[in-house]
């Protein structure tokens, strides 16, 4: 399992688009080959930093996804509405206790 967490922070003002466009294209990233989670997330203390934490089979899972027409099009809109550079970590789980 491969998980890929991203953190963007976008204008207060465009929080709400890019909700709006999660909402239309999150069944269809959760779709993508290889996906097995997609989960988002918002910070507790500022409203405007959103965290993504997708889970994959492997890394070529994930590299397919950013390239593909679906990633263009989430990526190109979504990157007009930050505030700043976004952030991303690629991590392998050690532990999960539940």
């Amino acid at each position: 399992m491969f998980i890929r967490i991203v953190k963007m922070s976008f204008h207060p003002e465009h929080i709400p688009a890019f909700l709006a466009n999660f909402e239309l294209m999150k069944t269809k990233i959760r779709n993508a080959n290889g996906n097995r989670l997609l989960e988002l997330y918002q910070d507790k203390n500022d409203a405007s930093i959103f965290f993504t934490y997708s889970y994959w089979e492997n890394e070529a899972d994930l590299e397919n996804y950013r390239q593909s027409e679906l990633f263009y099009d989430v990526w190109t809109f979504t990157k007009k509405l930050f505030n700043a550079k976004p952030e991303a970590w690629s991590v392998d789980r050690l532990v999960r206790l539940e």
